[in-house]
């Protein structure tokens, strides 16, 4: 989809303007290439300049991505009106490759939607049809794979999401006119790499309160799957049949996280990353955000709504956080995921097992949790929503149907708003959710009536969820 405010796109190009950096696309029209607002070649000619909401359509139109500014490392982007966040939600799981495994149709069913109301949704937005943004995903993860990584191009191929390496190196050559080998050979020096590790950057919109981030983060690690030591954090990965590890870590002056992952985890690559990027809020728009938080946002703009890596496990730890202190309801989740981790391998004398799958979870007999110092109803809430998720019938994927999700899973024991609100924040990364009933919330607005507390709240809408974060935080700066 071409943007048609090119006036406002040329200044931010002009600029630099790094809140733009993966909100548009510029293709240029005398070389035929495209770069982010941020490129730092001579800036091109205003009439030269064609502008494209995503990579995807910028390809389509037969631009070539930039080698020096490489769109595929611009961060994502959050939408919030229907259309454009449905689509978002959509190319959130394409992301994860989940359109290498099911349909477009079954996409659709997962999402709430009919199938031609996702492709209109999807072309709309960004231009082009699911299958299409699929595509330009694989190569752009391809591009940055041939270019930071060590990794074998036949590695590469499949790491990325394609079938084979003979078609990896057909639609490579037919979209950027040259070989994946011809592109490595233009790297100068492929970084260092070890046989157990990887090296990987993403990119972020500045600023970003990374301490604030692991703060809140710290104070609700599971023990022995999370770690945080300085201002790295750790934890260990569970996808499908692949089990590992990463670390990340933030250069603030660069606006990039720097990742190491085990190379164990090389073949689940895309919904990994993708999942690490919902962790940080790394799409996040922040002044964007602070210019409906106002005055909220102002001591701290880069605050980030953190978000959950395993969906099932931060709902979890949302229920065992019912009506208890932060600190005990993380020893309790420590000990929970103790007992029912999977032990694994790891470089890191505090990362020693998996989190609990939903599946190992509804099969745990109740008075084993109980044992674990569980109260009865929070044991039954935990195997309720284990037994929901292991049978299909509730999805705690970021972009799924959060309508339908948070009906779900308030019809659950146990669970009510505020649980249900803090699974939204957080596992289905739902910028807009509020749990006013938050004991928390009550003592920074200093009002107890839940409608009271809606109406304050109704000016910070579609970001309440970032208005939640400021307002616990601004609890903590009083302490």
């Amino acid at each position: 989809m071409l943007l048609h405010d090119a006036t406002s796109c040329y200044q931010a190009l002009l600029t630099h303007d790094t809140r733009f950096d993966g909100v548009f696309f510029v293709g240029v029209r005398t070389t035929g290439i495209y770069c982010r607002p941020i490129c730092p070649a001579k800036t091109p000619r205003e009439e030269n300049c064609v502008y494209y909401a995503h990579a995807a359509a910028a390809e389509q139109a037969g631009f070539r991505p930039c080698l020096r500014c490489r769109p595929e490392l611009a961060p994502g982007n959050a939408s919030v009106d229907a259309i454009a966040d449905l689509a978002q939600r959509a190319a959130s799981r394409i992301e994860d490759g989940v359109l290498s495994e099911i349909s477009v149709s079954e996409l659709a069913a997962e999402l709430g939607v009919s199938e031609r109301h996702l492709r209109r949704a999807v072309e709309s937005t960004f231009g082009v049809s699911p299958h299409a943004l699929a595509q330009t995903q694989r190569l752009l993860l391809a591009k940055r794979l041939l270019t930071d990584t060590a990794l074998p191009i036949t590695q590469i191929a499949f790491a990325s999401g394609f079938q084979s390496v003979r078609r990896f190196n057909s639609v490579f050559q037919e979209r950027y006119r040259l070989t994946p080998t011809a592109l490595r050979k233009n790297v100068q020096a492929l970084p260092t790499q070890t046989e157990q590790t990887l090296n990987i950057t993403l990119t972020y919109r500045p600023p970003l309160d990374w301490s604030g981030l692991l703060g809140f983060l710290k104070s609700r690690t599971l023990a022995g799957v999370e770690n945080i030591d300085g201002d790295t954090y750790r934890r260990t990965v569970r996808w499908q049949e692949h089990t590992g590890w990463f670390s990340a870590c933030a250069r603030e002056n660069e606006r990039i996280l720097r990742i190491s992952l085990s190379h164990s985890l090389v073949q689940a690559l895309p919904p990994i990353l993708a999942r690490i990027k919902c962790l940080f809020d790394l799409g996040a728009s922040p002044h964007r955000i602070n210019d409906v938080l106002g005055v909220l946002a102002t001591d701290c703009p880069g605050l980030r709504v953190p978000g959950a890596f395993h969906g099932f496990e931060t709902a979890m730890r949302a229920i065992l956080g019912q009506q208890v202190s932060v600190k005990a309801a993380t020893t309790l989740a420590s000990r929970f995921a103790a007992a029912l981790g999977e032990p694994v391998a790891t470089p890191y004398p505090n990362l020693t097992h998996l989190s609990p799958t939903p599946e190992c979870v509804a099969h745990t007999p109740k008075q084993e949790l109980i044992a674990l110092g569980i109260l009865e109803t929070r044991a039954l809430a935990i195997l309720a929503l284990a037994q929901a998720v292991t049978e299909g019938k509730i999805s705690l994927e970021p972009g799924g149907d959060r309508t339908a999700t948070l009906k779900a899973l308030v019809a659950l024991p146990g669970i009510g708003e505020w649980t249900a609100q803090y699974i939204a924040m957080r596992a289905l990364a739902w910028p807009d959710a509020f749990p006013h009933t938050d004991l928390g919330v009550k003592k920074a607005l200093g009002e107890t009536q839940p409608a009271k507390i809606l109406e304050i709240a109704d000016a910070w809408r579609p970001w309440r969820a970032y208005a939640t974060m400021h307002l616990w935080r601004s609890l903590e700066t009083k302490q």
